[in-house]
Formats: C-alpha cells, structure tokens, sequence
C-alpha cells in the first residue's frame, strides 16, 4: 500500500472524485420496486473508500424468482484507483473480483479471467465516477476486462426517485457491456438502465 501511494504523489485529492456522502438508488421493473443499490463515500486525508451494496428480488406471486446480492469495496488515494474486491451473488450462482495496485500496475484477477495488468485507465463499472466513460472498464462482478462501445445521446432530464426531474448526460453502452448511463451536470450519478434476459428493462431511480 505505501508503494502504491507513493506512485500517487501529486494526484489530485478524493474531492476531485465527485463524491457525495452517500448514493442511493432504487431498482425498478415494471413499475415494481426490487431493490437498492447504495455507495457510501468514507473519506480518511487523502484516500477515499467506497462501500457498494446491491439487494434485488424479482417475485412472481411472492414466489422468488430472482435474488440477486452484490457487496463491493474500492479504495483510491488522490486521484488513483487502489484496489478492488467485489462478490456477487445471482440465485446463488458466486461471482467475485480482486484487483490491487503493485506500484504503478493494477494488478487484476477474477472468477471469469486470468491473472492481468489492467490498462491505466481501466476503472471498475461502480458507474459513480464518470472517468470510466474514458477508457477500459473492469468488469465488478467477474474481473474481465471490458471495452464497450460509447455513444453520447442528448442530454435530457431523468427522473428521480421523488419525481424531481435531473438535467443529465445521456450515454448508450453497447458491446460486452450494454447499459445506459446519466450524470448530472455536477457529475454525479444520476440514472441506470439495462435489460435483463427475459427482455425486461430495470431502471434506476436515484433517492
């Protein structure tokens, strides 16, 4: 760890990060809520810990269909990812991601890939830092090295939790990752969307 803060001398502090105390959202399909994805933002100096959590169920008459947990927790210092660790879980079914830095290296394994050094750039798809838009993305759930294709749509206001409507950027993900994206002109995290397997669309709505 003193290794890899001292490759961070002179990077931009955490606050350059866009970070809030906290991020909430709440997870909708069908105009049914499933669930939350909460980040807490733990600042200490110059590093700066997030804590990710995601608890989603999909019922069918109160019969569960599909669960889906997800505990992360990344760790930068200044402007610099640090490292990663991640496990998911869907219906059962355990996912998990470990990445540390090793100097300048961000060193990367996981349960879908090998042992790699991640490109400088690379950042994990917590979403909330807008700079993964810039490059490579490794994926939070498996590890494996994502490169997406980027389209930036219209900006347009997206709906909050409370009905408050956010004037946001707008940008379509397509390739090995196919989500869309919304920050809002402070950029922070604003809105998600993605379609799940059975063609159903579950969005966010930030609280």
């Amino acid at each position: 760890m003193l290794a890899a803060c001292a490759a961070c001398a002179g990077r931009p502090a955490y606050a350059a990060l866009a970070a809030p105390p906290s991020l909430a959202f709440r997870m909708v399909r069908h105009d049914t809520d499933i669930g939350r994805h909460v980040l807490t933002f733990v600042p200490d100096g110059d590093t700066l810990t997030v804590h990710v959590t995601v608890d989603a169920l999909v019922t069918l008459l109160s019969i569960p269909l599909v669960r889906y947990t997800h505990r992360a927790t990344e760790i930068w210092h200044g402007g610099t990812l640090i490292s990663v660790s991640a496990t998911t879980d869907k219906n059962s079914e355990h996912e998990w991601v470990n990445a540390r830095r090793d100097g300048a290296s961000l060193v990367v394994t996981g349960s879908k890939t090998e042992r790699y050094i991640a490109p400088e750039n690379a950042l994990a798809t917590s979403y909330w830092n807008k700079r993964l838009l810039a490059g490579p993305m490794i994926s939070m759930e498996d590890g494996v090295l994502l490169q997406p294709s980027i389209d930036a749509l219209p900006e347009a206001p997206i709906t909050s939790a409370s009905g408050t409507a956010i004037p946001a950027s707008h940008y379509k993900l397509t390739g090995p990752l196919n989500v869309e994206l919304w920050y809002d002109r402070a950029a922070m995290w604003a809105g998600f969307q993605f379609k799940v397997v059975d063609g159903s669309i579950i969005h966010y709505e930030r609280l």
